[in-house]
């Protein structure tokens, strides 16, 4: 854990539990700069990747905007809400018995306190697809800031 928080600039994820399952953790996949400071960490943005806890061979990358300078680099600043969200199918689905219409599938704080992005699973039965929404949450103020994927649940090639 201690390595995720260093990792991660001191960000902690985190988040509900929501029926027997918390939420997924993800793994760094890479960052790239997008402003250089001269003191402390640089302004990035950075992706992630996670697997969905309770549908198999699902995947989804997040890429989020990461705050830099010394308060930053400590972990203390607040992330800008503007982050993307691409969910793929890597191999053959099964969906569980009961699949919860709404699911929190991932939670991560993006400020010392009372902000985080969260992403929601949501079930498109007629349609067949599992539908995931990223949003910006405040607990005293709402953002709008979102980003939608959505996966069909298809056959998987042999």
């Amino acid at each position: 854990m201690f390595e995720k928080l260093l990792k991660h600039g001191g960000r902690i994820a985190c988040g509900l539990i929501v029926g027997a399952a918390a939420p997924a953790i993800a793994d760094e996949v890479g960052c790239v700069t997008t402003a250089w400071k001269l003191i402390g960490a640089n302004h990035k943005v950075c992706v992630d990747v996670f697997e969905d806890p309770k549908i198999p061979n699902v995947i989804c990358h997040i890429s989020q905007a990461r705050t830099g300078g010394i308060s930053g680099g400590l972990g203390l600043a607040e992330d800008p809400s503007q982050f993307s969200l691409a969910c793929r199918q890597i191999g053959p689905i099964a969906l569980p018995a009961k699949l919860s219409a709404e699911e929190t599938v991932f939670s991560e704080s993006t400020s010392l306190l009372f902000k985080s992005t969260n992403i929601t699973r949501l079930w498109d039965a007629k349609h067949n697809t599992l539908v995931y929404l990223a949003i910006s949450r405040k607990v005293i103020e709402g953002a709008p800031a979102n980003s939608l994927s959505t996966v069909p649940v298809m056959p998987w090639g042999k």
